[in-house]
């Protein structure tokens, strides 16, 4: 008696493989608009904060001086808003565009993460403060120290970088932003068209009047 040879039964992986990307997709997606989010805010925040004190010598005695973050350095204010608009464009366009907008996204992390942490040991803007408050152009400011601020802020620009590698990453697999067609590119089923109105029916005649049309107008 000849062997019937068995016949594999195929298994749902291609399925399961499917659901995993999808999940991975929408994790990635989430943390992508989470942190690029979260780290304009805390960069546009921590920006307007005290950064640098100091003093400047006024006649016989002292006069405090501080400067923020839009003194020392508006770059990484700036740059959280181009980041917002990275952030935002990533789903208005779709291939190469989709890169480009994300390496946008990155580099303005990068930039906000650089300017800041080069912003924590700067003392030009305490120096042009004390020029402008003892009259003398070569007057520099004492007792400089600096705030916690600056760190905070290149934080938050590490945040949007973040949110950049995401996208660039699974950036691909992301949706696109569309008032016509779906995720798979099917258009979106038109409404029905209203049924006609019978003049010798009265709920027909409240229905139409319901949807603001005029009952009374021949089609």
């Amino acid at each position: 008696m000849e062997g019937v040879s068995a016949v594999p039964v195929p298994q749902p992986r291609a399925r399961a493989a499917s659901a995993s990307d999808s999940a991975g997709s929408r994790r990635s997606l989430a943390a992508g608009l989470l942190l690029g989010a979260a780290g304009a805010t805390v960069v546009l925040l921590a920006s307007g904060r005290t950064w640098a004190e100091g003093k400047a010598s006024v006649g016989g005695g002292t006069l405090p001086l501080s400067a923020d973050g839009q003194d020392v350095t508006g770059l990484p204010a700036a740059l959280a808003v181009v980041g917002l608009a990275a952030l935002v464009a990533v789903f208005a366009v779709r291939g190469g565009g989709r890169l480009i907008v994300a390496g946008l996204l990155a580099l303005s992390g990068l930039g906000v993460g650089l300017s800041a942490w080069t912003g924590a040991s700067d003392s030009a803007a305490l120096d042009e403060k004390a020029a402008q408050t003892t009259g003398n152009a070569s007057a520099t400011v004492e007792a400089l120290s600096h705030t916690a601020w600056p760190y905070v802020t290149a934080v938050g620009g590490l945040l949007i970088l973040l949110a950049g590698l995401l996208a660039l990453r699974y950036g691909s697999r992301w949706p696109t932003m569309s008032g016509r067609y779906e995720r798979d590119g099917t258009p979106r089923p038109r409404k029905a068209a209203p049924a006609a109105v019978d003049p010798d029916r009265p709920e027909d005649l409240w229905k139409a009047l319901d949807r603001g049309e005029d009952p009374t107008r021949e089609a």
